[in-house]
């Protein structure tokens, strides 16, 4: 099989650079423009559905619920940005940069995984946009909702998502900032509606739920930025080898922050008002219940509009995956076929299955818990290496130097298969329980952390494969191992 070819530069608008690493020339990206990226990968009416959970099932008050808000964007997050230093090392997605770690055959098995798991990611996303837009059409015209309806929102969503990740980085940055924009001035009026009508006397008198319930919501709200870890690279490819990495970690936990804490805290103060909006089989109609029309619908479409940049940044990244599966087909076109998945699998969320919100915590708590085995992994041997080989990683014949042994890189595969079955032992979701979920990191739903514990210990002391460095690589590239220096 011979080396995969570079596919181009951003030429215009449309983005045709697959998986090969980013010329220094091209390299004009700005860590500021991390943190519109960020805000808009959080811009879903689902974080307030979250925030009422942490209140009518974890039974967590105000002040917990605020240590919750806090504490999952900066655990999570930081996480994302941290792996995403080695986006500007790199100057490839992250699961291109993955075969550096696993090797080219090893680095299937996570990819096929990763691949897999984004695809309920965008299920969850493509129906929350087409109950959001079904709302908008109740709350204007009193179109109620039908099979048929159902079938058209889907795919004018999921449509209008693939259009936009197919024109790439480009498009999603400028889409980023002005949602941004707009979500942050509707959601500060749909703020200041709750703080005039919402009963603060049942708010603050809830009373405090117990420890394990509150690290579990952490688990649960900081499982959705944990979704974004391998995607990190991706966003930071384009930045320059000079970039600051504490500033890369810093603008995408603030990106996050600002947008998961007050929605968290809108979200269990709407709980006080409307408890049963946590166990609503859709997840966006109690807004226009909570809400005034002419605040609703607005907050509604922007909200349409974020939800839509989450998928197609998913997407975006989606694509780069099923290339390093050995998809031969440009980026654009890869993501298609989670197109294709999203339609048909939200069309089952939405018709068929019962419980949307018991579906979508049980998704997100498997979802932590497969991406943190790779995580660890990646994590350990991003701070050891102080550089990528560029044509090593688009060589995917047994001349790479990321070959290593029979297309294994067997410390890799090794730590990440134990974690994941770890990871398993001790969670528990509506349909699936680890025997080990009852002891105390089952019970506070840690099992994404023992995933990624066991993962990055298991590869730390395992005997390490030398990784190669590239010929004549900038000196820039060569940082000291475990530092996050410029």
């Amino acid at each position: 099989m011979p080396a995969e070819p570079a596919e181009g530069a951003i030429e215009t608008a449309i983005e045709t650079r697959g998986l090969e690493p980013v010329p220094d020339g091209e390299r004009t990206g700005r860590v500021r423009e991390l943190v519109p990226t960020w805000v808009a990968a959080n811009i879903s009416v689902l974080l307030l559905t979250m925030g009422a959970g942490l209140v009518i099932f974890n039974g967590l008050n105000i002040w917990q619920v605020l240590v919750v808000a806090v504490a999952a964007p900066v655990v999570s997050y930081g996480i994302v940005g941290v792996i995403s230093i080695a986006g500007k090392r790199g100057g490839s997605p992250g699961m291109a940069l993955s075969r550096a770690v696993f090797g080219q055959r090893g680095n299937l098995f996570p990819g096929a995984l990763i691949w897999v798991a984004r695809w309920g990611w965008e299920t969850i996303n493509a129906v929350s946009g087409a109950y959001a837009v079904l709302t908008v059409l109740d709350l204007l015209f009193g179109v109620e909702s039908s099979t048929a309806l159902i079938v058209v929102t889907l795919l004018f969503f999921v449509g209008c998502t693939f259009a936009v990740s197919g024109l790439g980085i480009n498009a999603l940055r400028v889409c980023s900032t002005w949602s941004t924009y707009l979500f942050g001035a509707f959601s500060v009026l749909v703020l200041g509606y709750l703080v005039a009508t919402t009963d603060w006397s049942a708010v603050f008198g809830k009373p405090a739920g117990s420890t394990a319930m509150m690290i579990a919501g952490i688990g649960t709200i900081a499982a959705g930025g944990i979704s974004w870890v391998p995607s990190g690279p991706d966003f930071t490819r384009y930045l320059p080898r000079t970039a600051s990495s504490k500033g890369m970690v810093g603008a995408t936990i603030g990106g996050a922050g600002v947008v998961v804490l007050p929605m968290v805290l809108m979200g269990a103060v709407m709980a006080v008002s409307t408890p049963g909006l946590a166990t609503a089989q859709d997840p966006v109609s109690f807004i226009g219940e909570l809400l005034p029309t002419w605040i609703a619908v607005p907050y509604l479409l922007v909200a349409v509009v974020g939800m839509l940049l989450i998928n197609s940044m998913s997407m975006y990244s989606a694509g780069f995956t099923a290339q390093t599966l050995g998809i031969k087909v440009p980026r654009a076109w890869a993501v298609s076929v989670n197109a294709v998945i999203s339609l048909v699998f939200g069309f089952l969320l939405m018709v068929v299955a019962t419980s949307f919100f018991g579906s979508f915590i049980s998704f997100l708590t498997l979802l932590a818990v497969a991406f943190s085995a790779w995580i660890g992994v990646f994590g350990v041997d991003m701070l050891r290496r102080e550089t990528y080989d560029g044509p090593a990683l688009l060589d995917t014949t047994r001349t790479s130097a990321y070959w290593y042994k029979g297309g294994f890189a067997w410390q890799a595969m090794t730590a990440w298969a134990l974690a994941l079955v770890v990871g398993l032992l001790f969670t528990s979701v509506d349909w699936f329980s680890g025997p080990l979920s009852a002891t105390w990191i089952g019970e506070n739903g840690l099992g994404w952390v023992a995933g990624i514990v066991t993962s990055a210990v298991l590869y730390a002391v395992l005997p390490r494969t030398p990784a190669p460095v590239a010929a004549g690589a900038p000196a820039e590239d060569r940082e000291p191992a475990g530092t996050l220096s410029n």
